[in-house]
């Protein structure tokens, strides 16, 4: 993927008849470098590459976030009807127990957050179990990246299945602008574990999403390439102020937006960095 001559050659991705023959397969595989490379690049993005982070609960959320990706997890007490955001963490652990990665014995009979709140978790941050927690997810970091591309191999699909037919061809076309650029799978794998698909209806605010959908509508690229990468990273931007701008006021998401957009300028920066080998 990261590999300049294999950009070059313009053989990252399938062609875009593919698509529209309806695959949800990637053309090629990651080499072991380029898929660490991924994953030091989301775990800086999450969790400044601290230990300490990977377990974490943000203030005014009602779950955690846990591992490389930040991945959600819900306590019991939050009813179905008002998990507003996807939750990721069960779906990760059910992608490792696929994989065959031994699970800590308690994590993998528990089938929902063990915290009933934010304080509750805090009170349990230093003892042994939570500790193991840590670890456990700090040696399982290629795993959880295989799990993060798996969402993405099947984004596409997902959301063309959304669409009127009318709208699949721009969609189609930036999202192969961006995947057939240097460091594009970084950018799409980071921004849909990220940010989401973007298709589901209460991950939105007055009716506008900001998921991965909502990027590439607005994206008006002409071309794969550096230009490319920086429109996908100017687009998200737009759609992620967007989202601060008609956000509920008691959720104060403005002091999230500086931290929003020093990741998407990591887009164009590991893309130009690449271009220059």
């Amino acid at each position: 993927m990261f590999s300049i001559d294999v950009w070059k050659k313009g053989a990252l991705w399938l062609p875009l008849f593919l698509f529209l023959a309806g695959t949800n397969a990637l053309s090629y595989e990651l080499s072991k470098e380029d898929f660490t490379r991924i994953g030091e690049l989301i775990f800086q993005n999450e969790c400044a590459s601290k230990i300490s982070c990977l377990t974490s609960w943000n203030e005014g959320e009602d779950f955690a976030s846990l591992g490389i990706g930040h991945f959600i997890w819900y306590p019991k007490r939050v009813n179905e009807s008002d998990r507003n955001f996807d939750e990721s963490f069960p779906k990760l652990l059910a992608w490792m127990k696929k994989e065959g990665t031994p699970l800590p014995s308690w994590l993998s009979k528990q089938h929902s957050n063990p915290w009933q709140n934010k304080q509750h978790f805090k009170t349990l941050e230093s003892t042994p179990q939570m500790q193991a927690l840590r670890n456990f997810l700090f040696r399982s970091r290629d795993t959880q990246i295989s799990f993060m591309k798996n969402r993405l191999r099947h984004a596409l699909p997902r959301i063309l299945k959304h669409l009127p037919l009318e709208r699949h061809a721009h969609i189609q076309q930036q999202f192969q602008y961006v995947a057939d650029s240097p460091m594009g799978y970084y950018a799409l794998i980071d921004y849909v574990n990220f940010k989401g698909e973007g298709i589901k209806l209460s991950e939105r605010y007055q009716g506008l999403g900001w998921g991965l959908l909502q990027v590439l509508e607005h994206m008006q690229s002409t071309r794969p390439g550096l230009q490319a990468i920086q429109d996908f990273s100017d687009s998200a931007d737009y759609i992620l102020t967007r989202r601060v701008n008609l956000s509920p006021l008691a959720r104060h998401e403005s002091r999230w937006l500086a931290g929003w957009r020093k990741r998407l300028r990591t887009y164009k920066d590991e893309a130009q960095k690449l271009a220059l080998q």
